[in-house]
């Protein structure tokens, strides 16, 4: 039988990070289900919600931390709102507006025909799509 932290524990193991309180009770949250695209807000709420206590400051480092080592893909979708997707395998987003919903899009459905000339010295390292969508 599992323990309930065993695979936010081994989680965090597996990407070198050192399993401190916090860090736990945010990995039991974000990997112990199915991948899911959460703010820092969202997450400060449902953390709460356990009666772990975590400040917002440390939940955003956490997230940038885990982001760092590979955990989580960041998903700017503008100055004021970022997203943390628990899915790390290449894909694109479509994000809902007045639902502030967002959403993977596969390699498969968005076709990507050309990219810009590569300036020397120079590679790609990836390549992430969001579009918006918002009533007509």
């Amino acid at each position: 039988m599992n323990r309930p932290y065993s695979k936010a524990l081994k989680c965090l193991q597996d990407f070198g990070l050192r399993p401190t309180r916090q860090r736990l009770a945010l990995a039991k949250i974000l990997f112990d289900g199915d991948d899911r695209h959460v703010t820092a807000e969202v997450l400060h709420n449902e953390v709460n919600g356990t009666g772990a206590k975590v400040s917002l400051a440390t939940i955003y480092n956490t997230l940038h931390q885990f982001t760092e080592a590979g955990l989580l893909k960041e998903v700017i979708l503008d100055s004021n709102r970022t997203y943390f997707d628990t899915n790390i395998s290449d894909h694109h987003h479509i994000f809902f507006k007045e639902d502030e919903i967002l959403a993977d899009l596969t390699s498969e459905d968005l076709v990507i025909s050309s990219l810009p000339e590569v300036p020397e010295g120079k590679k790609i390292s990836a390549v992430n799509v969001v579009i918006h969508m918002e009533n007509s």
